[in-house]
């Protein structure tokens, strides 16, 4: 047996904006301080070394010419006054100097652990080949410093060589010095920051906040509540697209409250007929047969009313409800508007109304045939009901690459500019006694509107007033089904 396993996504938790909002400030504001802090300390350091071997570099010269001056390696009675200043100067710098005659003996270390010794180091048998050695030994925190001593100061001979080793630890200790102070200061930085942040963020956000608790407040039924935040722009276009909805959520009760009463009076209308009529029937006493058969007529009239109320009401429901679940098919949309031209022609000619069909292109396409069908026969009803006696109804239809468009035109009276839009809303008639004679009940245009709208299209209405309307619309050829979004 097959088990499905469903790949779950890894969902980061909500971020709190204020938290955000400090961590930004503190990576931003805190960081680089600490970054440049940090470069400046190192650099600041190895300057100093960098100043340190100059300067030891320079004492050993120094040292190195009054021992050539002196003859120190080859006169034994002169060495007590260059000897003392040697050791002076190996204490001010905390190190160790050392001398080496030309063959690697040690003849003076201030420290007295190899005077006598070979020294063979690398550093002093560069020495004497011509390479002078000014290295910082950053792990053992000294700087070794080597000098050549020559025979004279004619004779560029090297006789010897002097090892200065002087120690760094009090760089070391300055640099740690400066970097505890800088590690309080940014301790203490980070503080006044993140106070700062908690205090900026809060005054920052307290917009979205306000905007937030308005909101909320909207869920408790404040629709007419408006909502103005213009602190930011992001604050002002969020204000201005929820009333934008909230008007349009009014007007969607207003609507709807319409609709209520609208189907209320409607049905009730032809109630209250019929009720009026048979009271009248049972109040009146010998009732001629041809008056009582107008009656009964009459209150068969009115429950044929009644049930085509019913029936729009029904569809519209139905349409509302199924949405997304358009039964679409390859249908001839050229044969369909016959077959409805064909069963509305009787109702036509009563009224010697001219009915006409122009096929600009043939034209298949991916629709409801049901749904379409009854759009089109609405729109073609219509035209013959509100006409003039002895008028036309011209219905064409055209294609391009996309889209297929039908025109129902008439010779009625025309609509009103201000009305266009209304006539799609349900129960709106611009002559409610004219539509009640004809049999209207006010929602075979939004029925119509709905219908279209399914299928992704557009329906218009234009024309001028005593000279006929013209219903167009236009649907795509191929239908793409919509996904539910989950």
């Amino acid at each position: 047996m097959d088990v499905e396993k469903k790949k779950t996504k890894f969902k980061l938790p909500p971020i709190n904006l204020r938290v955000l909002l400090s961590v930004v400030f503190l990576l931003f504001g805190v960081l680089p301080i600490f970054i440049y802090g940090g470069i400046v300390s190192r650099t600041n350091f190895t300057s100093r070394v960098d100043a340190r071997k100059i300067e030891l570099q320079t004492k050993c010269l120094m040292l190195s010419n009054k021992l050539t001056r002196g003859n120190f390696l080859k006169n034994s009675d002169n060495r007590e006054v260059i000897r003392s200043e040697i050791d002076t100067v190996a204490d001010i710098y905390n190190g160790r100097i050392v001398i080496i005659d030309k063959s690697y003996t040690t003849i003076e270390d201030t420290f007295n652990l190899a005077t006598g010794k070979i020294n063979i180091s690398p550093e002093i048998i560069g020495t004497f080949n011509g390479n002078n050695t000014n290295i910082y030994n950053k792990t053992k925190s000294y700087i070794l410093q080597t000098m050549p001593i020559y025979e004279n100061i004619d004779n560029q001979n090297i006789d010897g060589v002097l090892m200065f080793i002087a120690s760094t630890e009090n760089l070391v200790s300055v640099a740690e010095g400066v970097g505890n102070t800088e590690r309080f200061l940014y301790i203490t930085l980070t503080a006044i920051v993140f106070v700062l942040s908690v205090i900026i963020g809060g005054r920052l956000l307290r917009p979205l906040i306000n905007l937030r608790d308005d909101i909320s407040s909207i869920g408790y039924g404040k629709l007419d509540q408006k909502i103005e935040h213009n602190e930011y722009q992001l604050t002002k276009s969020i204000s201005e697209n929820i009333n934008t909805t909230l008007a349009k959520l009014q007007d969607a009760d207003k609507s709807r409250d319409e609709f209520v009463a609208n189907v209320s009076h409607e049905l009730k209308t032809p109630i209250t007929s019929i009720r009026v009529l048979a009271d009248s029937l049972m109040s009146m006493e010998n009732v001629p047969n041809e008056m009582y058969a107008e009656f009964m007529q009459d209150i068969s009239d009115e429950i044929d009313r009644e049930a085509k109320i019913i029936d729009d009401l029904l569809s519209l429901v139905k349409l509302d409800k199924s949405a997304n679940t358009l039964v679409t098919e390859q249908v001839d949309i050229n044969q369909l508007i016959k077959q409805i031209l064909k069963r509305l022609r009787p109702i036509a000619q009563k009224r010697d109304i001219e009915m006409t069909f122009e096929t600009i292109r043939d034209v298949s396409a991916d629709v409801d045939e049901t749904k379409l069908s009854l759009a089109i026969n609405n729109l073609i009803e219509n035209a013959i009901k509100y006409n003039k006696d002895g008028g036309f109804v011209k219905v064409s239809i055209d294609a391009d690459h996309k889209f297929f468009y039908i025109k129902v035109k008439d010779s009625g009276d025309g609509i009103a500019p201000e009305y266009r839009d209304l006539i799609f809303e349900r129960f709106y008639r611009i002559d409610k006694a004219r539509s009640r004679q004809t049999g209207g009940t006010g929602l075979g245009l939004a029925i119509t509107r709905n219908v279209v709208h399914l299928h992704d299209g557009i329906i218009k209405v234009s024309g001028k007033e005593g000279e006929g309307t013209t219903f167009t619309v236009r649907i795509p050829l191929n239908h793409v089904k919509r996904r539910d979004k989950k």
